[in-house]
């Protein structure tokens, strides 16, 4: 374990102790799977709580999911149309939580730019802020926190429904083919961010031109907290850079205690 400023020991990456917040209102469902699995990358999801006001039938995907993934819902009625008590709710618990001192980071799940001050807040404290949202997250939002996930990489495909069988034909007509299911629509890939990859290797460069991939990945994290190489349809940076063999190359370097290194350069 690391100290941390001289007070008690920074645990493992792994045991890291997470708070996950979840704002039922601007949140789907579908990526509650893909959700605790990628907060699992990151530490131990030591609070779950989702909040909302789940007397809503909108909120009946949702109730579905709590009991399976032992989620602690936080009901919030709707006091006055038009106003959102639920956003006031989860901050409130957040600082709360923030206070006791036990967390290592924060989870906030939303796609509202109105948790903006609150991950600045947190992140002020010392606390790491992973925040989770849609790509129409506003870019505020996004850049308060230390790493941004959008919730398009977590959302499992929907698989396909069965097709329903075809009505026999009358004896006398036709038989007319039955339309085919419509298929789930799938988000556009981004085009690639050349100059950024670009600018981070420059940045990580030593003097023969060559970067160590992880110091390029932690700039990469650092200049844009929602970076992130599953948006450019690879699991991994590495994937992502070799796959544009015109633009990078990529080498992985053995190390005395037998492990290996992968390193990256700009192509002329």
């Amino acid at each position: 374990m690391k100290q941390r400023n001289g007070s008690k020991p920074e645990p493992d990456e792994d045991q890291r102790l997470l708070a996950v917040l979840i704002d039922a209102d601007n949140a789907q469902p579908a990526i509650i799977e893909g959700l605790l699995a990628e907060v699992a990358k990151y530490g131990v999801a030591s609070v779950k709580r989702i909040y909302g006001d789940f007397t809503s039938p909108q909120q009946t995907q949702w109730k579905k999911a709590l009991l399976k993934h032992s989620i602690q819902p936080v009901q919030q009625f709707a006091y006055t149309s038009g106003k959102n008590a639920t956003d006031s709710s989860l901050i409130i618990d957040a600082m709360d939580l923030m206070y006791t001192r036990r967390f290592d980071g924060f989870c906030l799940v939303s796609s509202d730019s109105d948790f903006t001050r609150l991950a600045q807040r947190l992140r002020e404290e010392g606390h790491t802020v992973y925040g989770f949202g849609e790509r129409k997250t506003p870019d505020a939002f996004v850049q308060a926190c230390d790493k941004f996930i959008y919730a398009e990489v977590l959302r499992r495909e929907p698989e396909p429904a069965p097709s329903p069988p075809a009505p026999a034909a009358p004896a006398k007509k036709a038989a007319k083919k039955a339309p085919a299911p419509a298929k789930p629509e799938k988000p556009s890939t981004p085009a690639l961010p050349r100059a950024l990859l670009v600018q981070a290797i420059e940045e990580a460069t030593d003097d023969e031109g060559w970067a160590h991939l992880g110091a390029v990945g932690s700039y990469l994290s650092k200049i844009r907290p929602d970076f992130d190489p599953r948006l450019y349809g690879h699991k991994k940076l590495s994937d992502l850079l070799k796959a544009h063999k015109a633009l990078f190359e990529v080498q992985e370097r053995g190390t005395a205690g037998g492990s290996k290194t992968i390193h990256v350069r700009l192509k002329a």
